[in-house]
């Protein structure tokens, strides 16, 4: 079924649009919550919390060109919000690996005003992906967005695991240097 379709039926208020969206979109969105939160009950209450959330948010959003990114998106920040609530007292350092990795080039909203630019280090980032090369940006995306192992990204592209840390140093380092030009406080 056609996205623009999907949203139309939330946009009428039709529950046959969850029904939709589960046909269409539910092995991926389940697929990556379990990518993040490693339990498959738990991947299936965060896949029907983005139906519910999906539900909720778009009669003010229409999002017909981007239907699945927009669920994905969702999806992500509850499988997040989970794996916070369940390592509150003790942090999975798998997590902050990730954390730490990401905070070398790319600020943290500390303040207002950092809170202000989180639109403009939107677009700068979105500008940075797309001037890398296919290869680099998936392997970027994989890791930052989908929260891949190094080992699983390496074996999804058949490369070796190192080719795979050195680009992702390489691909941290350039978006420093772009977020430095750009006037970014790291």
């Amino acid at each position: 079924m056609d996205d623009t379709f999907i949203v139309d039926l939330y946009l009428s208020r039709d529950e046959s649009a969850i029904r939709q969206t589960s046909d269409k979109f539910g092995p991926r969105l389940r697929a990556l919550a379990y990518d993040i939160v490693q339990d498959c009950q738990t991947a299936e209450e965060c896949e029907n919390d983005t139906y519910w959330a999906a539900w909720k948010t778009i009669p003010p959003h229409e999002p017909r060109t981007y239907l699945y990114n927009f669920l994905a998106r969702i999806t992500r920040h509850l499988s997040l919000d989970v794996c916070r609530r369940r390592d509150r007292l003790k942090r999975k350092a798998y997590l902050c690996e990730l954390s730490a990795e990401m905070e070398q080039c790319i600020p943290a909203p500390d303040d207002v005003e950092c809170r202000v630019d989180d639109i403009t280090l939107g677009r700068v980032i979105n500008a940075f992906l797309a001037e890398l090369s296919p290869e680099k940006r998936n392997i970027f995306v994989r890791r930052y967005w989908y929260l891949d192992p190094v080992s699983a990204i390496a074996r999804r592209y058949s490369l070796s695991e190192s080719k795979v840390k050195t680009t992702l140093f390489r691909c941290r380092k350039l978006l420093r240097e772009r977020l430095e030009k750009e006037g970014f406080q790291l």
